[in-house]
């Protein structure tokens, strides 16, 4: 065999692969269509990380469904992250085009400040089955693994397993756990404050868990309580 139809071989059996590896990400989505995860990407990085300095590590989960989570946190997180997210298909092109703009200028000033223009949809694909990871090959698969959610997933169902498998703090994950953590209640009986302020948390929740309530939270909690009122939530 020629060298150049070893090459085409090769190359034809990566796409194959290729093609074989998005297929079992569709089932996978597919299968939480309609069934509940128990971990995350995001989970499962984060309790090898924390064992790393403590063996004994555990991550603090509960799974509980849509209509046991406060409406106000729905309306809570939907505010802080995606204000459009029933309206879109799952990607929003010029959020992620003022973000990278952004970014690009405050790489240029020198400084580490960031801003993402994901949706809810994008961050749901992200902390279900990737990494934390910032390369373009990275966001490149967020995005297909979007659109297979957007596919087959109604808006209900990504914003439940959304809100059950966030990250709020260093070890804690979903409505639930995060109510008991900070509030001791249930994920349903969050108040309207209670709720903003788990909102403001999201972007950084490991942060917030260990400083408590700082001044820049309290005034995103603030924002956050007027304007939950104003989106639409599935």
């Amino acid at each position: 065999m020629s060298k150049t139809r070893l090459v085409g071989l090769f190359a034809l059996l990566g796409l194959f692969g290729l093609l074989l590896y998005q297929f079992g990400l569709f089932v996978m989505v597919v299968w939480l269509t309609f069934n509940n995860p128990n971990t995350s990407a995001f989970m499962r990085a984060t309790l090898t990380e924390l064992r790393a300095d403590n063996p004994n590590a555990k991550i603090a989960f509960e799974w509980v469904p849509y209509d046991r989570i406060s409406p106000n946190l729905k309306r809570a997180v939907v505010a802080a992250e995606d204000a459009n997210f029933t309206g879109h298909n799952g990607v929003e092109w010029e959020a992620i085009k003022r973000a990278f703009e952004y970014n690009l200028q405050m790489a240029d000033e020198g400084r580490s400040r960031m801003r993402g223009g994901s949706t809810i949809s994008q961050q749901l694909a992200k902390n279900l089955f990737l990494s934390g990871d910032r390369s373009y090959l990275r966001k490149g698969q967020e995005l297909i693994l979007t659109y297979m959610i957007e596919a087959v997933m109604s808006k209900k169902r990504i914003l439940e397993l959304y809100l059950n498998i966030a990250q709020w703090g260093v070890n804690v994950f979903g409505a639930q756990a995060a109510a008991q953590h900070y509030f001791k209640r249930n994920a349903a009986q969050l108040g309207s404050t209670q709720a903003a302020r788990l909102a403001a948390m999201l972007p950084n929740p490991a942060y917030y868990d260990k400083r408590g309530n700082t001044t820049y939270l309290q005034s995103r909690t603030a924002t956050l309580t007027r304007r939950m009122r104003m989106v639409d939530i599935p």
